[in-house]
């Protein structure tokens, strides 16, 4: 049996694997249940006891030593593994360049609004996107009932009273009418909500900013003036407005600002369907209902207020004709705006 010992401890200290797979096959044919330690294992149980110490020890000595041996191989055909993958690699390939994230248009858009705006003395107001009859249409001159709020189709959370997701961030104003006193000079960005059916041209959800002026003395012809001015700095120095009258409850009178077409230069076409105008807000003189409603005295003080959709300057400035790309984060279209940062 000594002999089959030190034979079998020979053939382990010999073993030189070819491959990796050769390692796991050698374990098994010696340390396995079937293999050939475990039959001696069961031969040295008919030995004479005058035996057993001595050959028990060279059983222990040689199942110390396969496990060893097979252990050492192992790391040894790690370790050569490591060295060896780079080369199995072709270092001459380009290397895949790393995709770094970026603004989103609408927040390039809405960030340049905010800095012109900011030239002229506003400053950001902010305010919850869920909020209460009163700051969304009471506060702005919709009497209960009244058809003016059709014009929003609303998304209501509780009914009596209303809490609904603001459909305007005129809500923000009516805030800051409560908590601050004239002057007031702000600009509200936000996210709003109507129901609407989803479109090339419309959304459920989309991005306003809204701004108001109320001071002393404040005119039509500065409301002009200061749209104007936003126009030239987003659209380009060559940029003229017009605007149209139109109604919204809360300003008194109203319009409808259009700019020149920025692709044709006023001349007409597809985009601005000839007539070589382009609508991107309304505007108003704050409606004296609406300051006396914000505890504010409408024979000394005047204001106008402005609103436009994000989405839709986003539109004009870059040429994208479908609103819905803005919202489906496919990066084939992000990435046309990295350069605008």
């Amino acid at each position: 049996m000594t002999d089959k010992i030190n034979e079998l401890l020979r053939r382990v200290e010999e073993f030189k694997p070819k491959a990796a797979s050769d390692i796991e096959e050698f374990r098994i044919r010696i340390l396995g249940k079937k293999g050939e330690l475990n039959a001696l294992m069961e031969e040295f149980k008919t030995v004479a006891p005058e035996l057993k110490r001595e050959l028990g020890q060279q059983l222990n000595r040689l199942k110390n030593e396969a496990t060893a041996r097979i252990n050492a191989l192992r790391e040894e055909w790690r370790n050569a593994a490591d060295e060896q993958a780079p080369a199995d690699e072709d270092l001459t390939r380009p290397g895949s360049a790393e995709h770094l994230g970026s603004r989103h248009p609408i927040s390039l858009v809405k960030n340049q609004i905010v800095e012109v705006f900011s030239r002229l003395g506003y400053t950001v107001a902010e305010g919850p996107e869920i909020e209460d009859d009163w700051h969304v249409f009471s506060a702005l001159n919709f009497p209960p009932e009244h058809p003016a709020r059709d014009m929003q189709d609303t998304f209501f959370i509780e009914k009596n009273p209303d809490i609904l997701l603001r459909t305007h961030t005129s809500s923000i104003q009516v805030r800051t009418m409560e908590r601050q006193k004239p002057p007031i000079r702000v600009i509200c960005p936000g996210r709003v909500f109507r129901n609407e059916a989803i479109s090339y041209r419309a959304h459920c959800i989309f991005h306003q900013i809204e701004g108001l002026y109320i001071d002393e003395g404040v005119s039509f012809a500065d409301m002009k003036q200061s749209l104007l001015y936003f126009a030239k700095e987003v659209f380009g120095e060559q940029t003229r407005i017009r605007m149209r009258p139109s109604y919204f409850p809360f300003t008194e009178p109203s319009a409808e600002v259009d700019v020149s077409c920025n692709l044709c230069g006023g001349k007409g076409c597809a985009v601005c369907k000839g007539t070589g105008w382009l609508e991107i807000m309304g505007c108003g003189m704050v409606d004296p209902n609406v300051l006396k409603a914000n505890d504010i005295d409408p024979e000394k003080y005047s204001g106008f207020a402005f609103g436009m959709g994000v989405e839709r300057i986003a539109m004009l400035k870059y040429g994208v004709k479908d609103l819905r790309l803005y919202f489906e984060n496919d990066v084939r279209f992000l990435h046309q705006f990295d350069e605008a940062l």
